[in-house]
Protein backbone atom coordinates (compact mmCIF):
# COMPACT_ATOMS: atom_id res chain seq x y z
CA UNK A 1 0.00 0.00 0.00
CA UNK A 2 1.23 3.44 -1.19
CA UNK A 3 1.31 6.17 1.70
CA UNK A 4 -0.06 9.13 1.06
CA UNK A 5 1.30 12.07 2.64
CA UNK A 6 -1.02 14.64 4.57
CA UNK A 7 -1.10 18.79 4.27
CA UNK A 8 -3.01 20.95 5.60
CA UNK A 9 -4.04 24.15 3.86
CA UNK A 10 -5.44 27.51 5.92
CA UNK A 11 -7.44 30.06 3.84
CA UNK A 12 -7.71 33.68 5.06
CA UNK A 13 -11.08 35.51 4.06
CA UNK A 14 -9.44 38.27 2.17
CA UNK A 15 -11.15 40.06 -1.19
CA UNK A 16 -9.12 41.65 -4.34
CA UNK A 17 -10.07 43.75 -7.09
CA UNK A 18 -8.35 44.53 -10.00
CA UNK A 19 -7.91 46.38 -12.72
CA UNK A 20 -8.76 49.99 -14.38
CA UNK A 21 -10.74 52.28 -11.87
CA UNK A 22 -10.68 49.17 -9.38
CA UNK A 23 -9.89 51.49 -6.60
CA UNK A 24 -13.67 52.80 -6.87
CA UNK A 25 -14.46 49.23 -4.66
CA UNK A 26 -12.55 50.62 -1.83
CA UNK A 27 -15.48 52.57 -0.80
CA UNK A 28 -18.12 49.30 -0.60
CA UNK A 29 -15.19 47.58 1.34
CA UNK A 30 -14.44 50.30 4.02
CA UNK A 31 -18.53 49.79 4.11
CA UNK A 32 -18.07 46.15 5.01
CA UNK A 33 -15.87 47.06 8.43
CA UNK A 34 -18.46 48.95 9.61
CA UNK A 35 -15.68 51.49 10.16
CA UNK A 36 -16.83 55.40 10.34
CA UNK A 37 -13.19 56.81 11.06
CA UNK A 38 -10.56 55.56 8.14
CA UNK A 39 -6.98 56.96 8.36
CA UNK A 40 -4.74 56.91 4.90
CA UNK A 41 -1.28 55.92 5.84
CA UNK A 42 1.34 56.32 2.91
CA UNK A 43 4.41 58.07 2.29
CA UNK A 44 5.42 61.24 1.26
CA UNK A 45 5.76 60.43 -2.86
CA UNK A 46 2.55 59.18 -3.07
CA UNK A 47 0.58 61.78 -0.65
CA UNK A 48 2.40 64.96 -3.17
CA UNK A 49 3.34 63.33 -6.24
CA UNK A 50 0.63 61.44 -7.55
CA UNK A 51 -2.92 62.17 -7.12
CA UNK A 52 -3.34 58.32 -5.58
CA UNK A 53 -4.16 60.28 -2.06
CA UNK A 54 -6.99 62.49 -3.99
CA UNK A 55 -7.96 59.45 -5.40
CA UNK A 56 -8.24 57.42 -2.38
CA UNK A 57 -9.70 60.73 0.05
CA UNK A 58 -12.40 60.84 -2.22
CA UNK A 59 -13.71 57.63 -2.72
CA UNK A 60 -13.77 57.30 1.14
CA UNK A 61 -15.78 60.47 1.54
CA UNK A 62 -17.09 60.98 4.74
CA UNK A 63 -15.11 57.97 6.31
CA UNK A 64 -12.10 60.13 5.88
CA UNK A 65 -10.66 60.94 9.37
CA UNK A 66 -6.92 62.03 8.51
CA UNK A 67 -3.83 60.77 6.75
CA UNK A 68 -0.31 59.84 8.27
CA UNK A 69 2.06 60.63 5.09
CA UNK A 70 5.03 59.99 7.10
CA UNK A 71 5.68 56.63 5.52
CA UNK A 72 9.26 55.63 5.20
CA UNK A 73 12.08 53.16 3.58
CA UNK A 74 12.19 49.93 5.35
CA UNK A 75 9.44 51.05 7.88
CA UNK A 76 11.58 52.58 11.12
CA UNK A 77 10.33 52.55 14.24
CA UNK A 78 10.21 56.01 15.02
CA UNK A 79 7.90 57.42 11.90
CA UNK A 80 5.63 54.17 12.86
CA UNK A 81 5.32 55.61 16.78
CA UNK A 82 4.60 59.10 14.92
CA UNK A 83 1.89 57.21 12.67
CA UNK A 84 0.19 55.58 15.88
CA UNK A 85 0.24 59.04 17.46
CA UNK A 86 -1.83 60.10 14.62
CA UNK A 87 -4.26 57.39 14.25
CA UNK A 88 -4.77 57.37 17.94
CA UNK A 89 -5.66 61.12 17.49
CA UNK A 90 -7.72 60.74 14.34
CA UNK A 91 -9.99 58.25 16.48
CA UNK A 92 -9.17 55.41 13.48
CA UNK A 93 -11.67 52.48 13.31
CA UNK A 94 -9.60 51.22 9.70
CA UNK A 95 -6.46 52.03 8.43
CA UNK A 96 -6.14 52.13 4.57
CA UNK A 97 -2.58 51.57 3.49
CA UNK A 98 -1.09 53.28 0.55
CA UNK A 99 1.91 52.42 -1.47
CA UNK A 100 4.20 49.81 -1.22
CA UNK A 101 5.95 47.38 1.51
CA UNK A 102 6.92 50.26 3.61
CA UNK A 103 3.40 51.40 3.72
CA UNK A 104 1.73 48.14 4.08
CA UNK A 105 4.38 47.07 7.00
CA UNK A 106 3.64 50.21 8.59
CA UNK A 107 0.09 50.25 8.73
CA UNK A 108 0.22 47.11 9.98
CA UNK A 109 2.64 47.81 13.22
CA UNK A 110 0.54 50.71 13.49
CA UNK A 111 -2.79 48.92 14.02
CA UNK A 112 -0.46 46.41 16.61
CA UNK A 113 1.06 49.54 18.49
CA UNK A 114 -3.01 50.88 18.96
CA UNK A 115 -4.08 47.58 19.68
CA UNK A 116 -1.38 46.40 22.70
CA UNK A 117 0.13 49.15 23.75
CA UNK A 118 3.62 49.28 25.30
CA UNK A 119 6.65 49.43 22.79
CA UNK A 120 7.56 47.19 19.85
CA UNK A 121 10.43 45.70 21.27
CA UNK A 122 7.51 44.20 23.91
CA UNK A 123 5.74 42.74 20.83
CA UNK A 124 8.54 41.61 18.89
CA UNK A 125 10.55 38.28 18.28
CA UNK A 126 13.16 37.36 21.14
CA UNK A 127 16.28 35.83 20.32
CA UNK A 128 17.53 33.35 23.73
CA UNK A 129 21.17 32.64 23.66
CA UNK A 130 21.37 29.10 22.43
CA UNK A 131 17.59 28.90 22.13
CA UNK A 132 14.63 28.81 19.61
CA UNK A 133 13.30 32.21 18.63
CA UNK A 134 10.26 33.09 20.66
CA UNK A 135 7.38 35.28 18.72
CA UNK A 136 4.65 36.79 21.87
CA UNK A 137 1.17 36.33 21.29
CA UNK A 138 -0.38 39.65 20.56
CA UNK A 139 -4.05 38.94 21.72
CA UNK A 140 -5.87 41.95 21.81
CA UNK A 141 -8.48 42.53 18.76
CA UNK A 142 -7.05 45.03 16.05
CA UNK A 143 -9.15 47.38 13.64
CA UNK A 144 -9.43 45.97 10.03
CA UNK A 145 -6.75 47.50 6.95
CA UNK A 146 -7.31 47.45 3.55
CA UNK A 147 -4.47 47.54 1.19
CA UNK A 148 -4.17 50.00 -2.19
CA UNK A 149 -0.73 48.17 -3.56
CA UNK A 150 1.60 50.73 -5.95
CA UNK A 151 3.90 47.10 -6.24
CA UNK A 152 4.06 43.95 -6.19
CA UNK A 153 5.40 43.65 -2.78
CA UNK A 154 4.25 40.27 -1.13
CA UNK A 155 4.37 42.00 2.17
CA UNK A 156 0.61 42.79 1.16
CA UNK A 157 -1.39 39.83 2.90
CA UNK A 158 1.28 38.73 5.41
CA UNK A 159 1.08 38.26 8.95
CA UNK A 160 4.56 39.59 10.09
CA UNK A 161 5.66 42.87 10.49
CA UNK A 162 9.10 44.02 10.66
CA UNK A 163 10.40 47.49 11.80
CA UNK A 164 13.71 49.22 11.96
CA UNK A 165 14.99 49.63 15.36
CA UNK A 166 17.20 52.77 14.38
CA UNK A 167 19.16 52.49 18.11
CA UNK A 168 20.60 48.87 17.25
CA UNK A 169 20.07 48.76 13.24
CA UNK A 170 17.88 45.30 13.84
CA UNK A 171 14.68 44.16 12.07
CA UNK A 172 11.64 44.33 15.14
CA UNK A 173 9.49 41.15 14.04
CA UNK A 174 5.86 41.22 15.18
CA UNK A 175 3.47 38.40 14.13
CA UNK A 176 -0.34 38.79 14.24
CA UNK A 177 -2.32 36.97 11.60
CA UNK A 178 -5.28 39.52 12.52
CA UNK A 179 -3.36 42.38 10.61
CA UNK A 180 -3.66 40.54 7.38
CA UNK A 181 -5.79 43.04 5.09
CA UNK A 182 -9.92 42.30 4.96
CA UNK A 183 -9.88 43.42 0.77
CA UNK A 184 -6.76 44.23 -1.51
CA UNK A 185 -7.10 46.60 -4.31
CA UNK A 186 -4.83 46.07 -7.60
CA UNK A 187 -5.38 49.41 -8.89
CA UNK A 188 -3.79 49.83 -13.13
CA UNK A 189 -3.29 53.58 -12.50
CA UNK A 190 -2.16 53.32 -8.95
CA UNK A 191 0.26 50.61 -9.70
CA UNK A 192 1.59 52.66 -12.33
CA UNK A 193 2.46 55.57 -9.94
CA UNK A 194 5.71 53.64 -8.97
CA UNK A 195 8.69 54.00 -10.33
CA UNK A 196 9.91 51.23 -12.98
CA UNK A 197 13.01 50.42 -10.00
CA UNK A 198 10.43 49.97 -6.91
CA UNK A 199 8.37 48.05 -9.24
CA UNK A 200 11.39 45.48 -9.53
CA UNK A 201 12.59 45.61 -6.60
CA UNK A 202 9.72 44.34 -4.99
CA UNK A 203 9.23 41.82 -7.50
CA UNK A 204 12.82 40.80 -7.29
CA UNK A 205 12.80 40.44 -4.44
CA UNK A 206 9.44 38.45 -4.73
CA UNK A 207 10.90 35.96 -7.67
CA UNK A 208 14.33 35.24 -4.58
CA UNK A 209 11.51 33.69 -2.42
CA UNK A 210 9.99 31.87 -5.16
CA UNK A 211 12.96 30.32 -6.28
CA UNK A 212 13.79 29.42 -2.77
CA UNK A 213 10.58 27.91 -2.17
CA UNK A 214 10.52 26.15 -4.93
CA UNK A 215 13.28 24.04 -4.52
CA UNK A 216 11.38 23.10 -0.56
CA UNK A 217 10.55 18.87 -0.69
CA UNK A 218 7.54 17.62 -0.18
CA UNK A 219 5.49 20.42 -1.85
CA UNK A 220 2.05 19.45 -2.36
CA UNK A 221 0.02 20.35 -4.82
CA UNK A 222 -1.65 23.06 -4.10
CA UNK A 223 1.78 25.28 -3.20
CA UNK A 224 2.91 23.67 -6.24
CA UNK A 225 0.86 24.73 -8.22
CA UNK A 226 0.57 28.39 -6.98
CA UNK A 227 4.14 28.49 -7.23
CA UNK A 228 4.60 27.56 -10.46
CA UNK A 229 2.39 30.13 -11.66
CA UNK A 230 3.93 32.91 -9.59
CA UNK A 231 6.85 31.76 -11.40
CA UNK A 232 5.31 31.90 -14.95
CA UNK A 233 3.88 35.52 -13.99
CA UNK A 234 7.22 36.88 -13.01
CA UNK A 235 9.57 35.61 -15.98
CA UNK A 236 6.91 36.73 -18.21
CA UNK A 237 6.09 40.41 -16.52
CA UNK A 238 9.60 41.47 -14.82
CA UNK A 239 11.16 41.30 -19.02
CA UNK A 240 7.72 43.91 -19.78
CA UNK A 241 7.95 46.55 -16.67
CA UNK A 242 11.48 47.01 -17.12
CA UNK A 243 11.06 47.44 -21.25
CA UNK A 244 8.01 49.73 -19.92
CA UNK A 245 5.87 48.11 -22.17
CA UNK A 246 2.27 46.71 -21.49
CA UNK A 247 1.45 49.97 -19.34
CA UNK A 248 -0.50 48.41 -16.07
CA UNK A 249 -1.46 45.14 -16.84
CA UNK A 250 2.25 43.61 -16.28
CA UNK A 251 2.30 45.17 -12.31
CA UNK A 252 -0.82 43.80 -12.13
CA UNK A 253 0.19 40.42 -13.11
CA UNK A 254 3.01 40.93 -10.76
CA UNK A 255 0.40 41.64 -7.73
CA UNK A 256 -1.27 38.13 -9.08
CA UNK A 257 2.60 36.43 -8.32
CA UNK A 258 3.09 37.86 -4.92
CA UNK A 259 -0.40 36.48 -3.73
CA UNK A 260 0.35 33.42 -4.89
CA UNK A 261 3.26 33.27 -3.63
CA UNK A 262 1.47 34.04 -0.08
CA UNK A 263 -0.79 31.50 -0.63
CA UNK A 264 1.70 28.66 -0.78
CA UNK A 265 2.96 29.72 2.17
CA UNK A 266 -0.58 29.24 3.90
CA UNK A 267 -0.73 25.97 1.70
CA UNK A 268 2.75 24.88 4.13
CA UNK A 269 5.25 25.69 1.40
CA UNK A 270 8.57 27.43 2.80
CA UNK A 271 10.75 25.30 5.64
CA UNK A 272 14.88 26.42 4.83
CA UNK A 273 15.66 26.26 1.38
CA UNK A 274 17.15 29.39 1.14
CA UNK A 275 16.42 31.08 4.46
CA UNK A 276 20.23 31.84 4.41
CA UNK A 277 19.65 34.67 1.33
CA UNK A 278 16.84 36.30 3.09
CA UNK A 279 18.85 36.46 6.73
CA UNK A 280 21.82 38.33 4.59
CA UNK A 281 18.97 40.58 2.64
CA UNK A 282 17.28 41.42 5.94
CA UNK A 283 20.54 42.64 7.69
CA UNK A 284 22.04 44.69 4.17
CA UNK A 285 18.75 46.77 3.54
CA UNK A 286 17.92 47.42 6.80
CA UNK A 287 21.47 48.77 7.48
CA UNK A 288 22.08 50.74 3.79
CA UNK A 289 19.60 52.49 2.07
CA UNK A 290 21.60 52.05 -1.35
CA UNK A 291 20.56 49.04 -1.15
CA UNK A 292 16.88 48.61 -1.27
CA UNK A 293 15.06 45.02 -0.98
CA UNK A 294 15.50 43.95 -4.69
CA UNK A 295 19.11 44.56 -5.11
CA UNK A 296 19.85 42.32 -1.49
CA UNK A 297 18.07 39.17 -3.10
CA UNK A 298 19.81 39.88 -6.68
CA UNK A 299 23.19 39.48 -4.88
CA UNK A 300 22.59 37.07 -2.51
CA UNK A 301 19.89 34.39 -4.09
CA UNK A 302 22.10 32.77 -6.84
CA UNK A 303 25.25 32.45 -4.61
CA UNK A 304 22.90 31.35 -1.49
CA UNK A 305 21.67 28.26 -3.74
CA UNK A 306 25.89 28.06 -3.94
CA UNK A 307 26.15 27.77 -0.17
CA UNK A 308 23.16 25.45 0.02
CA UNK A 309 23.83 22.97 -2.54
CA UNK A 310 25.56 20.11 -0.96
CA UNK A 311 22.96 19.90 1.59
CA UNK A 312 19.66 20.40 -1.41
CA UNK A 313 20.95 18.53 -4.36
CA UNK A 314 17.79 17.13 -5.06
CA UNK A 315 15.44 19.97 -4.34
CA UNK A 316 17.76 22.38 -6.64
CA UNK A 317 18.29 20.43 -9.11
CA UNK A 318 14.24 19.72 -9.49
CA UNK A 319 14.22 23.67 -9.60
CA UNK A 320 15.86 22.94 -12.34
CA UNK A 321 13.73 21.01 -14.47
CA UNK A 322 10.90 23.85 -13.34
CA UNK A 323 13.48 26.33 -14.76
CA UNK A 324 13.43 24.74 -18.06
CA UNK A 325 17.73 24.37 -17.39
CA UNK A 326 18.10 20.18 -16.95
CA UNK A 327 19.40 18.45 -20.04
CA UNK A 328 19.40 14.42 -19.84
CA UNK A 329 22.89 14.50 -19.72
CA UNK A 330 22.95 16.18 -16.08
CA UNK A 331 23.33 14.99 -12.78
CA UNK A 332 22.02 16.60 -9.87
CA UNK A 333 24.67 18.57 -9.05
CA UNK A 334 24.83 20.00 -12.58
CA UNK A 335 21.59 20.99 -13.02
CA UNK A 336 20.87 23.05 -9.46
CA UNK A 337 24.76 24.67 -10.57
CA UNK A 338 22.65 25.48 -14.24
CA UNK A 339 19.89 26.30 -12.13
CA UNK A 340 21.90 28.79 -10.07
CA UNK A 341 23.48 30.23 -13.08
CA UNK A 342 19.93 30.83 -15.14
CA UNK A 343 18.56 32.94 -11.62
CA UNK A 344 21.77 35.06 -12.03
CA UNK A 345 20.98 35.49 -15.59
CA UNK A 346 17.38 36.83 -14.89
CA UNK A 347 18.72 39.38 -12.59
CA UNK A 348 21.41 40.78 -14.72
CA UNK A 349 19.17 41.14 -17.59
CA UNK A 350 16.93 43.02 -15.58
CA UNK A 351 20.59 45.32 -14.72
CA UNK A 352 20.31 44.65 -11.19
CA UNK A 353 22.98 44.76 -8.99
CA UNK A 354 25.26 41.55 -8.43
CA UNK A 355 28.01 42.66 -6.27
CA UNK A 356 27.87 44.34 -2.89
CA UNK A 357 30.47 47.11 -4.08
CA UNK A 358 28.09 47.36 -6.98
CA UNK A 359 25.80 49.44 -3.91
CA UNK A 360 28.20 50.84 -2.04
CA UNK A 361 28.99 47.94 0.90
CA UNK A 362 32.05 48.41 2.10
CA UNK A 363 34.42 45.09 2.46
CA UNK A 364 35.07 46.19 6.07
CA UNK A 365 30.97 46.11 7.33
CA UNK A 366 31.16 42.68 6.17
CA UNK A 367 31.49 40.59 9.60
CA UNK A 368 28.68 42.94 10.71
CA UNK A 369 26.45 42.47 8.41
CA UNK A 370 27.14 38.56 9.21
CA UNK A 371 26.17 38.74 12.58
CA UNK A 372 23.07 40.84 11.73
CA UNK A 373 22.20 37.65 10.11
CA UNK A 374 22.93 35.50 12.89
CA UNK A 375 20.07 36.86 15.03
CA UNK A 376 17.61 36.47 12.11
CA UNK A 377 14.37 34.82 12.82
CA UNK A 378 14.47 32.07 9.55
CA UNK A 379 18.25 31.52 9.52
CA UNK A 380 17.98 28.69 12.47
CA UNK A 381 15.57 27.40 9.05
CA UNK A 382 18.16 27.22 6.49
CA UNK A 383 18.76 23.60 4.78
CA UNK A 384 22.08 23.85 5.95
CA UNK A 385 22.88 24.19 9.29
CA UNK A 386 25.08 27.59 9.73
CA UNK A 387 27.48 26.98 12.86
CA UNK A 388 28.74 30.60 13.45
CA UNK A 389 28.74 34.07 11.20
CA UNK A 390 31.98 32.65 9.94
CA UNK A 391 30.71 31.07 7.47
CA UNK A 392 28.33 33.75 5.92
CA UNK A 393 31.52 36.08 6.21
CA UNK A 394 32.97 33.34 3.59
CA UNK A 395 29.77 33.99 1.24
CA UNK A 396 29.35 37.63 1.44
CA UNK A 397 33.41 37.90 0.65
CA UNK A 398 32.29 35.93 -2.39
CA UNK A 399 30.04 38.64 -3.64
CA UNK A 400 31.71 41.62 -2.59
Amino acid sequence: MTLVKSFRHVGYPVRVHAGDNALDRLAEEADRTRARRAVVVCGKSVARRTNLLERVTGVLGERFAGVFDGVQSGSPLPSVELGTGLAREYGAELIVAVGGGSAVVTARAIIILLAEGGTAQQHATQYPPGQRPISPRLMQPKIPNIVVATTPTTATNRAGTAVIDPETQHRLEMFDPKTRPSAIVWDTEALLTAPVSLCLSAAGSMFSGVVGTLQSTGLNPLAEGDLLQALALLRRNMPLVKAGSGGGGPRLELCAASFLANRASDSGAGGGSLSVVSALAHSLDTRYPDCDHGAAYSIATAPGMAFNREHNLAGQARFAEYMGVREGAMDDRQAARAAAERVAQIFLELEMPERLRDVGIPEADIPQIAQDAMTDFGLHRNIRPVEDAGELEQLLRKVW
